[in-house]
């Protein structure tokens, strides 16, 4: 019985579902798609058509034990801009190098672009086992449909056990839509990845209920199992040139003419900070008492060349924009210091900074929820402490 649901009143008959099914489970008959029983609901022909015409059951029967053994093998999808790997991706391979020796398998790259070979080798130098190089112009830029056709062909056919994509904004589309298609479970924003020890099935941690717990999700029924996480919550490997590793050219899965989207141009924003890549951080929170009180702080950041950062009550209350926070809902960081002042340390806060080198936090209350994850805690008034730290590195660092 076919799988696939066509809506007649949608369908133009334009025929791209047709050219993008994989298996010849489609047809045109009198400009109205026909769906035979070669369809095996792999979703490609949904990513082709512009009128969103095509519908999968949103319910499908659980993966049973025996084929859930037939997934092996942990991936993570390589990002890049302008034929650069972004940071985040490497930080996925050195965790996923970490997951796959733990399930002793192998780590597979997904790179996808055009004329980005190069990227397929450091991906191997940074882990990999093995890669998957798309090499295409269309794909030389994101675009939704043909990046997630080509990664959902190869996960039905190579059938991975883990599939890992950072939490950029590219990243959480593309998890999603193949995640959708593929139905099985994704977990966003996680700040922890492991292996348990007795099932073998992926702990993804990530803050729930608004931050107010930390919530360990997995996915027992359906694979792959699959997961997202933020800039900053690992550490970036160290890339080893000497590593071997294979290199696998694949086509890719969608032709220029079936892909509806073109991209113009990009517009960079320009942060006014930038908290992902500053070495050392000056946070301020609700104990800063207001826009005037991260004067204070930025003159402490500015001696040590870093940048001020922010908890989300200080945001909240209009003291400092948005592109400052850090936490939950607001950036992940992990800068060799990271110095706390007036910001109690609300599990929210804590879920984007507790990765941190070296942690100092000054706040007047000595049972303040920061001192415990803090290297170094000083009880007392910011104003007084901050201001004589300032002086005293002023000393130090530039004689």
């Amino acid at each position: 019985m076919p799988l696939l649901d066509v809506d007649k009143d949608k369908c133009i008959g334009c025929g791209n579902c047709v050219d993008a099914c994989p298996f010849g489970a489609l047809s045109l008959v009198d400009d109205m798609v026909v769906v035979n029983d070669k369809c095996t609901g792999c979703g490609a022909c949904l990513l082709a058509c512009p009128m969103h015409a095509l519908n999968l059951p949103r319910e499908r029967p659980k993966a049973t034990g025996e084929s859930l053994s037939s997934y092996s093998g942990v991936w993570v999808w390589v990002e890049q801009f302008n034929g650069k790997t972004c940071d985040i991706s490497l930080e996925m391979l050195g965790q996923g190098r970490k997951l796959a020796d733990r399930r002793k398998t192998a780590l597979t790259a997904c790179v996808l672009g055009h004329k980005v070979e190069h990227i397929a080798k450091d991906a191997i130098s940074f882990g990999a086992d093995r890669v998957f190089w798309i090499d295409d112009e269309s794909v030389a830029v994101y675009r939704t449909a043909p990046y997630a056709s080509a990664l959902i062909h190869l996960v039905r056919e190579y059938k991975p056990e883990i599939f890992l994509l950072g939490a950029s904004s590219r990243g959480r589309d593309l998890a999603g839509s193949i995640a959708s298609i593929l139905y099985t479970g994704l977990t966003a924003d996680c700040t922890g990845l492991d292996i348990d020890s007795e099932s073998g099935l992926l702990l993804q941690t990530r803050p729930a209920f608004g931050g107010n717990i930390m919530a360990t999700i997995i996915c027992p029924n359906h694979r792959p199992q699959m997961a997202t996480v933020r800039h900053r919550v690992f550490e970036m490997p160290v890339a080893d040139p000497r590593r071997q590793g294979q290199v696998i050219a694949v086509k890719a899965a969608l032709s220029p003419e079936q892909i509806t989207t073109k991209v113009v141009d990009f517009i960079l924003e320009k942060d006014e900070v930038n908290l992902a890549d500053a070495r050392v951080i000056v946070s301020g929170g609700h104990g800063v008492g207001g826009p005037a009180g991260f004067e204070t702080l930025h003159k402490l950041a500015d001696v040590l060349g870093g940048a001020v950062g922010s908890s989300r009550s200080a945001v909240d209350a209009g003291w400092i924009s948005y592109a400052h926070q850090v936490g939950q809902t607001g950036r992940t960081v992990r800068p060799d210091l990271y110095i706390a002042c007036g910001i109690s340390g609300q599990i929210q806060h804590l879920a984007g900074m507790k990765t941190s080198r070296v942690i100092v936090a000054i706040n007047t209350n000595p049972d303040a929820p920061i001192f415990t994850v803090a290297n170094y805690g000083i009880v007392g008034d910011l104003f007084q402490v901050v201001p004589a730290l300032t002086e005293q590195f002023k000393k130090k660092l530039h004689k």
